[in-house]
């Protein structure tokens, strides 16, 4: 997998401070897009060991909240190969910072409660390492600039821990 930026200290990408890594390949191509450039799986630098423990020392202070996925797109199949295990890490390491993850994908998409090639067979686990997911396309026409961590009106901002336990969407913000 290759990423395209590494943000440290970035305030824009979930709440409080964080750390955010923007992957590289997707395949949504949304409409104006605001970060084209990751649409193509080459793009950028290869995610290696040394990027992953990089990352897991930015998130070491107090003051981190934790880590933002972004992209291109984190649930491509083989984004979700590379990404679950540096998951794994990251909670092993900091079990009470949170994970937020943005994807064009839906929650339902997902779980594979809608067919999508975002539901593998380690979708789910990826997913229950997820604090919040921020779901759903970019939507030109429901590009609202007055939403909170979010383009389009479309997309949610789900609580993921209570959704899995519910059964049920249960949103963090609405």
């Amino acid at each position: 997998m290759n990423y395209g930026e590494i943000k440290k200290n970035d305030i824009a990408n979930g709440e409080g401070v964080r750390t955010s890594l923007f992957v590289s390949g997707c395949r949504h191509h949304c409409k104006n897009c605001f970060n084209q450039s990751t649409w193509d799986f080459g793009f950028g630098e290869l995610f290696t060991e040394k990027t992953m423990e990089d990352i897991l020392s930015s998130c070491e202070p107090d003051w981190v909240n934790g880590l933002s996925l972004l992209g291109g797109e984190p649930f491509e199949p083989e984004n979700q190969k590379v990404l679950l295990p540096f998951l794994i890490m990251f909670k092993e390491r900091f079990p009470n910072k949170n994970i937020w993850c943005y994807s064009g994908f839906t929650f339902e998409e997902i779980t594979g409660q809608e067919k999508s090639r975002a539901h593998t067979d380690i979708s789910k686990e990826m997913l229950g390492l997820i604090d919040i997911l921020v779901d759903g396309r970019f939507v030109e026409e429901k590009k609202d600039i007055s939403l909170v961590f979010r383009g389009s009106s479309n997309q949610r901002i789900i609580d993921v821990k209570k959704s899995l336990k519910e059964k049920k969407i249960i949103l963090y913000l609405e």
